[in-house]
């Protein structure tokens, strides 16, 4: 970015200087006064050739007339003047000079003025202000410290201003995205107070209690999500919430209801890896449901308590093999696609961190972390015990189907090195 933008800025420099040199430096050099007096002479000698020449009949009218006006083209061409009189001109100053001049001014100038009047930082950090950056220095900005500046700062402008809603909800979600989450909650109370009835930050404000209070969504947190359905019962967010409360109670049929109703709430933006999580939790949700021989059609109206999802992690990888047992050897194509994913052993079904590869790269070994994570607010390193799921699909497609190939570990934690998972079943 900021080479680019130096390339552009230098480009256009160039430019401007050409256009106001140009016609500088292909200025004809001002003759002196001896010099133009010497050259008008030779022209009225040979004017005065000319003229004796039509009056004796040596050149015909049409010569004549041709002859003259090449004779007054050199003329101006030499002079700048079709007059034989000398005129006094001032002491001009050297055209060349000026335009060394120009070349330096213009540069400096302009370099100077952006660095008092623009915004340098903007170049890598669009979002600083220019008042901002006259107090921040370039190492700060590219640091979490010079981030946490920058909060520090919102938080006491929030403070003079203690009824701006939005700031404190802005505020709040910056803490969670830095993983500051009993500060980020403070600021989700102080917003709620000011807007009491938006779906989205009663949810964000539940998620982030749920992580809290050890990745579980029971007591205030589970109350947040039904606050946040009643005012609006399509919020997306709160639908999936309300799905893993229902889940962790194993009321699957309700679980599968409330991500059917957020999957058909999804912008038509959303990341289509979204899609394929939800279709997968809501496909192993209804099948849970059919062995425990209940209906799976019908959406819940309340989620009950729900059970703890599990603690926050410390490590933030778990390594590992994936191999095909010898006797499914010749099943599947070489092109199958192969998932290999982290899914919580107390929580919604849907994937902590995903990877996918082709059955041509097993035996396959991988590395899932925080980078995986299909969805932001759901990490590996905070989804507690987990257990490591390959399987590989005809389809392409994340849900299980029938004909697919799948193994799976005993469950781990975050952290661990050397996980082997042997694909040793084919789903019925």
């Amino acid at each position: 970015m900021t080479m680019m933008f130096w390339l552009i800025t230098t480009a256009m420099t160039v430019c401007v200087i050409g256009l106001v040199l140009w016609p500088l430096i292909r200025r004809t050099v001002v003759m002196s006064t001896r010099d133009r007096e010497s050259r008008l002479a030779v022209y009225r000698q040979q004017f005065d050739e000319l003229e004796q020449d039509g009056k004796n009949g040596v050149l015909t009218d049409e010569l004549y007339q041709q002859a003259r006006r090449e004779l007054e083209r050199r003329l101006l061409d030499e002079t700048g003047s079709a007059g034989t009189e000398t005129v006094a001109r001032p002491r001009q100053v050297s055209s060349r000079l000026v335009a060394a001049l120009l070349a330096l001014i213009i540069p400096s100038v302009s370099i100077g003025l952006y660095w008092k009047l623009g915004n340098p930082l903007a170049m890598t950090h669009p979002s600083i202000s220019p008042s901002s950056a006259e107090e921040i220095s370039d190492s700060d900005l590219r640091t979490a410290e010079g981030i946490a500046v920058l909060l520090e700062r919102l938080k006491k402008k929030l403070e003079q201003n203690p009824n701006d809603g939005v700031g404190w909800a802005l505020l709040a979600r910056s803490y969670v995205s830095m993983g500051r989450y009993e500060e980020a909650v403070a600021m989700y109370e102080k917003a709620m107070q000011l807007i009491p009835d938006d779906a989205q930050l009663i949810a964000d404000y539940a998620d982030a209690l749920g992580v809290l209070n050890g990745r579980t969504l029971d007591g205030k947190p589970e109350l947040l999500i039904q606050q946040a359905l009643k005012a609006d019962p399509e919020n997306v967010k709160a639908l999936m919430l309300a799905g893993t409360v229902a889940f962790n109670r194993k009321n699957f049929a309700d679980a599968a209801g409330y991500w059917e109703h957020a999957r058909a709430n999804l912008p038509t933006d959303a990341d289509p890896e979204v899609h394929r999580i939800l279709a997968s939790g809501i496909d192993e949700a209804k099948n849970l449901g059919r062995e425990k021989g209940k209906p799976v059609t019908a959406k819940a109206e309340s989620a009950g308590t729900p059970k703890p999802i599990g603690q926050v992690g410390q490590s933030i990888a778990i390594t590992g093999k994936v191999s095909l047992a010898p006797h499914l050897a010749d099943k599947g194509s070489p092109t199958d696609t192969l998932f290999v994913f982290a899914r919580a052993v107390e929580g919604p079904p849907m994937p902590v961190a995903i990877m996918r590869v082709m059955k041509k790269d097993l035996p396959f070994v991988f590395r899932l972390d925080d980078s995986n994570s299909p969805m932001p607010a759901r990490k590996l390193s905070e989804a507690g015990s987990v257990v490591i799921v390959a399987r590989l699909s005809k389809s392409g497609e994340a849900m299980p189907k029938s004909g697919d190939l799948q193994g799976m570990s005993q469950p781990v934690k975050p952290g661990v090195i050397g996980v082997n998972v042997v694909i040793d079943r084919e789903i019925p």
